[in-house]
Formats: C-alpha cells, sequence, structure tokens
C-alpha cells in the first residue's frame, strides 16, 4: 500500500471549488477514493449531489474523464466503457493500462441503481463502484431511501405524533453485495481515511468488479455543522452503527475491532434528524436502537471469526 509521502506526491482527480455543501462527505469519499487508483481513470457517476455540483455546465471538478448518465444506470454505463475498452485492447488498438469507477449516492445505488449495479457485478466487468452513503435522497430534498436507519426524520418519514421518524431499518448492502460473490467488497467511511485509500486500491488492483460502500455524512441532512463531518463519522465507527470490514474472495475480516463499543446514543445525539428519539417517552426507541447494532454487530464479528 502506498505511504502517506506517496499519496501526497499524487493528484487529487477531482479539484476544489466545485458546489457540493461545506462539509459534504461525498466529495471526501471521491477524492480518497480515487488517490487508491494511481492509473489513468474512467469515472462515471449517478444523476445526484455529486454530478449535479460537480459539473454544472460548462465547468467541471473532474480531472478525469467523466461521464454523467441517469439516476439508475451507473453501473451499466460504465460497465459498457470497460466492455469496449477491453474490445479494443484485445484488437491491439489500446495498450495501456485504464481504470474504471463509478459514484453513486445511495438513492442511485441502494434503490434506483441496485438491478444496473446487481448485473455489472454478476457479469463480472472489471470495475469499482462506489457509493457515497448519506443515508438519504439529499438531492432532492432529503427524502427517505433504503439506506436511511431506523427513527432518521426525513421530508418522506417525517417524526411527529403518528411516528418517531422511519419506522425500517436500513437495508444492508454491502452484504447484498458480498453475495454475488465478487472479488472484493468493503465497507469504509471519509473519517478513516487510511482504510479507505486501502481499501479502495485493493478495489481497483484486483481482476473483476469491486464494490466500496462508504459513509458520507450530510450536514444538511443529518442536521450537523459543517466542521462536524469527520467527527460524527468517526463515532459511527466507534458505536458499531456503520463497522468497518472487507470481504476478499469470500474472506470476512473485520478492519477496526474496539475492545467496547460506544453506546449508541453517541452517535444519534448530536444529530438534529434524531432529536425525536430522546424526547421523553421514546426511551424504548434509544433501547431498541442499541439492541439492534448490537445485534448487527455480533453476527458480523462472528461472520468475522472475531471472538
Amino acid at each position: 500500500m502506498a505511504t502517506i509521502k506517496e499519496l501526497s506526491k499524487r493528484e487529487d482527480l477531482l479539484s476544489g471549488g466545485h458546489r457540493l455543501c461545506a462539509g459534504c462527505g461525498a466529495s471526501i469519499a471521491v477524492r480518497q477514493v480515487l488517490l487508491g487508483a494511481n492509473a489513468p481513470v474512467v469515472a462515471g457517476s449517478a444523476t445526484g449531489c455529486l454530478e449535479v455540483s460537480t459539473t454544472a455546465f460548462p465547468f467541471t471538478a473532474w480531472k478525469t474523464p467523466f461521464i454523467h448518465n441517469a439516476f439508475e444506470n451507473a453501473a451499466a454505463t460504465i460497465s459498457g466503457v470497460e466492455a469496449a475498452y477491453q474490445a479494443l485492447k484485445r484488437k491491439g488498438k489500446i495498450d495501456k493500462d485504464v481504470k474504471f469507477v463509478a459514484f453513486g449516492g445511495d438513492g442511485g445505488t441502494y434503490d434506483i441503481g441496485l438491478q444496473s449495479l446487481s448485473g455489472a457485478m454478476e457479469r463480472g466487468h472489471d470495475m469499482v463502484y462506489v457509493c457515497y452513503d448519506n443515508e438519504a435522497y439529499m438531492n432532492t430534498g432529503i427524502q427517505r431511501s433504503g439506506a436511511t436507519p431506523f427513527g432518521a426524520a426525513t421530508t418522506t418519514s417525517p417524526a411527529g405524533k403518528v411516528r418517531a421518524g422511519k419506522p425500517q431499518q436500513r437495508k444492508d448492502l454491502t452484504q447484498v453485495i458480498a453475495a454475488h460473490n465478487i472479488p472484493y467488497v468493503a465497507q469504509a467511511s471519509v473519517s478513516h481515511w487510511k482504510d479507505l485509500i486501502e481499501k479502495a486500491e485493493k478495489a481497483f488492483a484486483v481482476e473483476g468488479p469491486a464494490f466500496l460502500n462508504v459513509l458520507a455524512p450530510c450536514p444538511r441532512g443529518w442536521r450537523i455543522k459543517s466542521d462536524e463531518t469527520i467527527e460524527i463519522a468517526k463515532i459511527a465507527v466507534q458505536t458499531g452503527f456503520w463497522p468497518l470490514y472487507e470481504v476478499e474472495d469470500g474472506e470476512w475480516k473485520l478492519n477496526f475491532k474496539p475492545k467496547e463499543l460506544k453506546p449508541i446514543v453517541d452517535f444519534l445525539k448530536p444529530q438534529g434528524r434524531f432529536a425525536h428519539l430522546f424526547k421523553p417517552g421514546n426511551e424504548h426507541l434509544l433501547e431498541e436502537y442499541q439492541e439492534q447494532v448490537n445485534k448487527n454487530w455480533a453476527q458480523l464479528k462472528k461472520r468475522c471469526g472475531v471472538e
């Protein structure tokens, strides 16, 4: 893996000056992932915060070939470009190595783009798919998605007298993609940059498809300050809400193993989207939250062979 000194010499392929919000986790995730490519790379992005804020015509923040496609087909688009590249390489018309990566938010990955993603992974394209998971449809008004966690207040799962935010548990997409038996799958966070870049290097290095699910907090949707992005992402890992792990050729490995997890309230309380959970009468919801996190953590440790 690259050293800090080596990484400092690599060019950022996403420039500053884009229109993403201050503290946006998506841009942090993209820059860290692209540092792991260390080769010419073709990038694509589903419609969403990342795309609309980095490619406002006639400007672009991307320092690499970039393809904007529809909300639902980022994986299909990049898999097609990769297939064309392989064909040209077989014909001797291209002789250099090129990497391919698709980015999508949780709306364009967990939900609208899941069929496209699953197909690209199953077909075995030599590409990386990165989900920057901010846990809602942030670009269109903070609507709940399949990644929105239990209890979160969004514009389509509001907290009120009838319900205390989203009543369902979030989808575990990382494990869904791991079930495709592809060479590399990993869950990472923008707070743990070294872990994320190393996982990106592995993802780009394997032959065949790879998937990275990266927690990328949204200050606007999570109701946190713009300078709290990294700290809240770190607490997500420390509480077990967002475990760091990887599945390499079917082998599960836990990358962060604290002696004791912090209580989930440490993650929930700083965020305005969970403020209603701390009102009198909702204590049972916090207990339910902790029980679910403990259950998921125990299952993951067992799967990774950790006592």
